[in-house]
């Protein structure tokens, strides 16, 4: 996988002896010439001569490094600051690797300009490289003969630098790069002290999600930013490894220690300071840069140590190679974009010394909005390189990244034109009995097979507003039905079968080389309609596909294979082409039909209308009585039986924390699921008991009739919105606790998720996936955190949310986003790709519907899917439920398995009154 970096306009200007040019033709005519400008000399020289004295001998040089591949310094050219920086950010496969994208993407073009301007996105991103994508012979072509870089990130990532697997070419471009600035996060500060010989241990506790206030030595660095306690400078840190620094080697030299030994929730220190560089720069203090730069920890290094104190980053001593135990990308490090603008300007003082870079134009491509590789290293005139499987823009096919998933030219489906009719009936709702009358009335004749309803039930404080229903519809309605054809515990090689069924019962069975997703992407890119039909609609559901995707087609979305294989299909959808909306602010009903521009037939507008006057015209009866319902709770002489016992699963906790504690995982979120055989039931009346017992803002109800699938979900959770603007939302909760009985008890319990370390911790690093996730496919600066760790109270529980937003890219498709964050990362952990292995190896069955996502995407390319959690699924005869919860460091096995117990409640409850 590649990302690509903005480009410059060919007009740009630049001042040399008072002359401005204004085209790169005045300067070459066969090379593209890197365009820079002088702003200051700052103090690189000094500390280049001095920088030896901190240290006694310098590491040996590679040969290859010394031949042809160095970039030797070039004394003659004029020492000329860097107009823009160009990262290559090498990804560990990770899930904060695109945090870093972000930033990098703002801060490394159009420095020294107003912040106004950087968030307009002007700066150049980061190419982004899995770690075992690029040979070391295509790394060095790329660094040395096409100088296409001018420095390197190396992102955090699961396990330790120990194993090759886990740090892929990093140690040998730390190794061999010497001349190269880099910055290595966390996996890669640890690769950088392991290179040179330092032992990287098991800390003394894993910290994941959690505060550390940090003292530094004021080197570049950390240059402008406070040190030491109460200075408001904190830092989140995810790891449970650490450099030894006893073991240190002299060519590195310690910068940054924890305070103390203890850490923080983010909650109790964040109103003392700011987590944004918004609020403006420290001051340092009266030192020279070269003072600052060249002191290192004078005499208390021992005295650290001693204090238990952990050793939070390292520069060496004559390379321009750093690296930092924190993660100064997380939403709750402070400073953590001041970090990266100091590395910016060590690149640019590195570069002072080696004068303009000049890369080859015949195969690095600036023309638009990206930089791409034009040429495979395998087609380039180098014969030592070796052959290989080389994708688009240079890069080897494995691993799943933004090129992987952004494709515009999708063959089409057959174009389709689609026309929308609709008709508002003001305040109509609550005349004609509310939601469950009109669902009821227009969709549950039959046992409302093939039908959906997606549910705002819960619609306090503007949780949710809109609710939609459907059924069979007309000419376009179509039911899709997809199994992944992969068999468990393998490789996937790819595809599944495709049924689809029109609504004139004729069925078709084909083969998806390229899978689900894919064949959306096509359907959806097949649909051309104007937007003036849908303008004047308050919401963006307009007709299109309403169904699920089920937790293993994660299969499609990197996950390397499936150990379960689902009991249900993995994903069924209703194209709708008719339905019906209810605004629930204004209490307004909404009929829709689309069709296509031939037909102009509003034959299911009429009717469904003739049916809501009648409605309304009649006395409302109660086509449900409320006495049915309130039947008392009698145990079943068959209860649930759980897939896994209290001591397995509690075992189970154990073991998560010990892949915590070895590094494999911030983060892992365990489930397992509850099952009961069940007699013939009336599974809409379980459905709006549900409802009522446990109302949601995104919840639902599915009727997959052919299939013997009925979904009643009662979520609180929504897992990603695209609307018509462009703007994409994630509303990740973790954090979980019971209502009390009184409002005393309700409050305190409450106040204690508000203020519990381990639940900001789970929530801190969920929201850290999740702005990942958008960062993938969001524009650059655009993703924020309007709310974190808000606290929302339903019927039977308390839960903590965080909401994520970000801008899309205008070249991403709406399937692109959902694949960029699927599963939700609420329902894996992270770094997600490693802790979705590791589940698969503990949990013993497949997740199936749970825990993947139910919705809509429109034919207009929005969407709003929520997450399968607080679910009853009816199959076959068998009602099973889905749950589980965050483990991490400071679990504790036996609350986990009450959390988990206490969220089957509701669902529970109302499956043994029905059954």
């Amino acid at each position: 996988m590649i990302t690509g970096l903005r480009s410059l306009s060919s007009e740009l200007k630049f001042r040399d002896g008072g002359m401005v040019y204004t085209s790169l033709s005045s300067l070459t005519s066969n090379d593209f010439v890197r365009i820079y400008y002088l702003e200051q000399k700052r103090h690189c020289k000094a500390l280049r001569k001095n920088a030896g004295m901190l240290s006694l001998s310098c590491p040996t040089t590679s040969k290859l490094m010394e031949g042809s591949f160095m970039r030797k310094k070039q004394l003659h050219k004029p020492p000329l600051k860097l107009e823009f920086v160009r990262t290559l950010l090498i990804d560990n496969y990770d899930s904060y690797t695109y945090n870093i994208y972000q930033d990098l993407s703002v801060i490394n073009g159009c420095f020294g300009r107003s912040s106004l301007r950087l968030m307009k996105n002007c700066g150049v991103p980061p190419v982004v490289i899995r770690n075992d994508e690029w040979t070391w012979e295509d790394l060095c072509h790329y660094l040395y003969e096409e100088k296409a870089f001018d420095n390197i990130v190396i992102s955090p990532g699961p396990g330790s630098p120990t194993c090759a697997n886990n740090i892929g070419i990093c140690l040998r471009l730390l190794h061999e790069c010497e001349d190269i600035p880099i910055l290595g996060v966390c996996l890669g500060h640890q690769a950088l002290g392991y290179v040179h010989g330092a032992k990287v241990v098991h800390a003394n506790e894993p910290v994941h999600g959690r505060l550390s206030e940090i003292e530094h030595n004021g080197c570049s660095l950390f240059n402008g930013i406070p040190s030491g306690r109460n200075s408001g400078f904190k830092v989140v840190r995810y790891h449970s490894l650490v450099i030894d620094p006893e073991s240190l080697p002299k060519e590195l030299i310690p910068i940054s220690w924890t305070c103390s030994t203890d850490t923080q929730s983010f909650l109790e220190i964040s109103n003392a300071s700011s987590i944004s560089d918004a609020h403006g720069i420290v001051s340092s203090d009266s030192m020279s840069e070269v003072q600052k730069s060249l002191r290192v920890w004078p005499l208390n290094s021992h005295q650290n140590m001693q204090n238990g104190k952990v050793l939070m980053a390292v520069m060496h001593s004559v390379r321009p190679h750093y690296g930092v135990q924190f993660h100064p990308e997380s939403i709750g490090t402070c400073y953590g974009r001041e970090i990266f603008k100091n590395f910016r300007e060590i690149t640019e003082d590195h570069w002072l010394n080696y004068g303009p870079l000049v890369t080859c134009k015949e195969n690095v491509d600036y023309s638009g909005n990206q930089i791409r590789l034009r040429k495979p290293v395998s087609q380039l005139n180098h014969g030592t390189f070796p052959s290989r499987s080389i994708g688009h823009n240079g890069v080897g096919k494995k691993g799943v990244g933004l090129f992987d998933l952004v494709n515009l030219s999708y063959p089409s489906n057959g174009v389709k034109f689609l026309k929308l009719a609709w008709k508002k009936y003001d305040h109509l709702a609550s005349e004609v009995g509310g939601a469950r009358n009109i669902f009821y009335q227009l969709f549950g004749h039959h046992k409302a097979e093939n039908t959906f309803w997606l549910d705002s039930s819960s619609i306090e404080k503007g949780r949710a507003r809109f609710s939609f229903m459907g059924g069979k519809g007309g000419s376009l309605w179509k039911q899709m039905v997809f199994q992944l054809s992969d068999e468990s515990g393998h490789p996937f090689e790819g595809g599944g079968y495709l049924s689809i069924e029109d609504a004139q019962g004729s069925a078709t069975k084909t083969f998806l080389n390229d899978g689900f997703f894919d064949y959306l992407n096509k359907e959806l890119s097949s649909f051309q309609y104007k937007r003036e039909d849908y303008d004047e609609l308050p919401f963006d559901f307009h007709g299109g596909y309403v169904g699920y995707f089920g937790y293993e087609l994660k299969i499609e979305c990197g996950a390397p294979y499936n150990q379960h294989k689902s009991r249900t299909p993995d994903a069924c959808f209703f194209f709708a082409d008719n339905l019906l909306v209810i605004d629930h602010s204004s209490d307004d009903v909404y009929l829709l039909s689309i069709h296509e521009e031939c037909n102009t037939s509003t034959s299911w507008l009429d009717d469904a209308e003739l049916k809501l006057m009648e409605l309304r015209t009649s006395v409302p009866e109660k086509l449900i009585e409320e006495s049915s319902l309130n039947v008392s709770f009698t145990p079943c002489k068959v209860e649930f039986v759980a897939e896994k016992s209290m001591e397995e699963y509690m075992s189970d906790v154990e073991k998560c924390k010990q892949y915590i504690k070895d590094g494999e995982s911030y983060e892992l979120c365990l489930t397992t699921q509850i099952r009961k055989k069940i007699e013939e039931t009336d599974a809409l009346r379980l459905y709006l008991r549900l409802r009522e017992r446990n109302p949601a803002p995104y919840a639902a109800w599915l009727n997959f009739s052919k299939e013997d699938i009925c979904i009643c979900c009662s979520s609180p959770e929504r897992f990603l919105q695209l609307n018509r603007d462009g703007v994409l939302e994630a509303k990740p909760i973790k954090g979980t606790t019971k209502r009390g009985v009184t409002t005393e008890e309700d409050e305190l319990l409450k106040m204690q998720l508000q203020y519990s370390e381990k639940n900001q911790a789970e929530n801190l690093m969920i929201v850290d996936l999740l702005r990942n996730d958008l960062g993938r496919v969001c524009e650059p600066g655009s993703v924020h955190v309007p709310l974190l760790m808000d606290i929302e109270s339903y019927a039977t529980v308390h839960t903590m949310v965080s909401t994520v937003r970000g801008k899309k890219q205008p070249n991403v498709s709406a399937i692109d986003c959902i694949k960029a964050a699927f599963p939700g990362g609420s329902m894996t952990g992270a770094p997600k790709l490693r802790s979705m292995e590791i589940l698969d190896s503990l949990e013993n069955c497949p997740r199936g519907i749970y825990s993947g996502c139910i919705g809509y995407i429109s034919y207009n390319q929005t969407f709003d899917l929520n997450i399968v959690i607080r679910t009853v699924v009816l199959h076959q005869g068998e009602a099973s439920i889905g749950a589980g919860g965050a483990i991490i460091a400071l679990s504790d096995p036996s609350d986990e398995y009450e959390e988990m117990v206490l969220k089957t409640h509701a669902p529970s409850r109302v499956v043994m009154e029905f059954s």
